[in-house]
């Protein structure tokens, strides 16, 4: 049985969480706040760590659940004055780039992409298609702009400048939070906010990150070479390994994979 031994230094502690995947509402593998919450507030809470360290490794998606999850690590840092530190490992792109900026600094990779600081909406048309069919579109709404952008009706301009306001508003959510989280640190006369990706010197060099560093040997040497770790992380269910969970996670690994190609990984 350890002993506690009074007046005795423990080694410093740095809790690990990993953010690795796109960042969604819903689904396997997915990263979002309900499935992350707990996994956050259990990581600033055990014990006293020294610091907080996010592994993060995501081309981004949705900037509510980007947003819900950067500001509930803030809140936990501030509570708690716990410091947080994120080490880019492929990619920190867009929402990805926002879970990044939630923390006080940010190291990454000399071959690690950074940025899209940007907003996009993708869909398809197809009413042409069910034209040659000869298949007829039938929608019924109350509100002129409740069946906004259907695909398989003809583009209308006026829904697509409302879609490009909306659009606008978020870009600049995402702006604000990060001009907010790395006041005094971004070039100022580079446009950093077209959607553009750099490589992480670049990136350094523009002040979206503070260095090129990788997780261990930095902490050991802020920390101490007998820093520990304890890491968290969103775990698969075992018996989510059978059944028709199996083709679930196959699709969302097809999506995660063409998240990732966009960037070159």
């Amino acid at each position: 049985m350890k002993r506690f031994i009074p007046f005795m230094k423990s080694n410093p502690t740095v809790a690990v969480i990993r953010l690795q995947g796109v960042i969604a509402g819903g689904g396997r593998g997915t990263l979002n706040d309900a499935s992350l919450g707990p996994i956050i507030e259990k990581a600033f809470s055990k014990g006293k760590p020294a610091a907080v360290a996010l592994e993060v490794n995501s081309p981004g998606g949705s900037p509510v659940q980007s947003s819900l999850i950067g500001a509930r690590i803030r809140r936990l840092a501030e509570e708690k004055e716990i410091p947080v530190i994120a080490f880019v490992e492929d990619v920190a792109a867009s929402g990805g780039y926002w879970l990044a900026a939630a923390a006080d600094e940010i190291y990454a990779d000399e071959s690690s992409v950074v940025g899209s600081i940007g907003v996009i909406s993708a869909g398809f048309g197809a009413h042409e298609l069910l034209a040659r069919q000869g298949v007829e579109r039938r929608v019924y709404t109350a509100g002129k702009s409740k069946s906004m952008l259907d695909p398989f009706r003809p583009e209308n301009p006026e829904d697509v400048e409302r879609l490009k306001g909306l659009l606008n508003d978020i870009h600049a959510n995402f702006i604000d939070h990060v001009t907010a989280r790395r006041a005094g640190k971004l070039d100022s006369e580079t446009e950093l906010f077209t959607g553009e990706v750099w490589l992480a010197k670049k990136a350094h060099a523009l002040g979206l990150i503070d260095g090129i560093g990788h997780i261990k040997p930095f902490l050991k040497e802020r920390f101490g070479e007998k820093v520990q770790f304890r890491r968290y992380g969103v775990r698969k269910p075992f018996l989510a390994r059978f059944g028709t969970q199996m083709v679930d996670d196959a699709i969302a690994s097809v999506e995660e994979r063409a998240a990732f190609a966009q960037f070159g990984l």
